[in-house]
C-alpha cells in the first residue's frame, strides 16, 4: 500500500502582476510633484489665482491665454478649494455608561434603546 504525499504546486504562481493600473494609493493633486494646470485669460486674473494658490498652501502651472476664444479653466482648483474638512461626531456612550439626557439610568436602559 503506497501512500501520496503532497509536494507542493508543480508551477509557483506569480505574484504582484502589473495590469498597467497606478500602484500608488494616492497622488495628491495641487502638490509640487503633481502640479494643478490651470488656464486663465488675463494677467490680472493670473494674480488672483497666484493668490488664491499661495492661501491654499497648493502648487499649480498657471497658463495665460490672451486670444478672444480662450475659455477659463480653474476647475481643479475651485474642487480642491470646496472640499469640506472632516467631521467630528461626537461620542456615542457604552451601554452601561450613565446617559447623556440626565435621567441617571444606564445608556442601554434609556436612550439606547432600539
Amino acid at each position: 500500500m503506497s501512500k501520496f504525499f503532497f509536494k507542493g504546486r508543480t508551477d509557483p504562481r506569480q505574484n504582484h502582476i502589473n495590469h498597467g493600473y497606478q500602484t500608488k494609493a494616492m497622488t495628491k493633486a495641487g502638490s509640487k510633484k503633481y502640479p494643478l494646470s490651470l488656464l486663465v485669460t488675463s494677467e490680472a486674473r493670473k494674480q488672483e489665482v497666484v493668490v488664491m494658490l499661495s492661501e491654499a498652501d497648493l502648487h499649480g502651472v498657471i497658463s495665460v491665454d490672451l486670444s478672444d476664444a480662450a475659455v477659463e479653466d480653474i476647475s481643479a482648483l475651485t474642487v480642491l478649494l470646496s472640499k469640506t474638512g472632516t467631521q467630528v461626531v461626537e461620542k456615542i456612550p457604552a451601554r452601561n455608561d450613565p446617559c447623556q439626557c440626565g435621567s441617571g439610568r444606564k445608556y442601554k436602559k434609556c436612550c439606547g434603546m432600539a
